[in-house]
């Protein structure tokens, strides 16, 4: 069974910086897209970045130029860099494979932007 493990978040004034970190345990990761979502006061989850197996990147517009997803096979660990706004950036951030079929979710880390 697969687990993720996501951790790193907190409270960071808006402009600020912070990086998250994400633990793949039960499956093969080398090789293996990886990708982070996020969700804010709604229902949806939004995928924001995502990196592959060959260490492509993409990301949402949203997010694009102040986010930087990377990956650590050796490590079996994820990560995300971001430069934060203020309450479009506060979410509760999860990873997982950014196509279906998806891996069970882990329990996200909750990261607040503030003024």
């Amino acid at each position: 069974q697969v687990q993720l493990v996501e951790s790193g978040g907190g409270l960071v004034q808006a402009g600020g910086s912070l990086r998250l970190s994400c633990v793949v345990s039960g499956s093969t990761f080398s090789g293996n897209a990886m990708g982070w979502y996020r969700q804010g006061s709604g229902d949806r989850r939004d995928l924001v970045a995502t990196v592959t197996g060959a260490y492509t990147t993409t990301y949402a517009a949203s997010v694009k130029d102040r986010f930087t997803i990377s990956r650590d096979d050796a490590k079996n660990t994820v990560y995300l860099q971001m430069t934060g706004r203020q309450s479009e950036d506060t979410a509760v951030y999860y990873c997982n494979r950014p196509h279906a079929p998806l891996w069970g979710w882990g329990k996200g880390t909750l990261v607040t932007f503030s003024s």
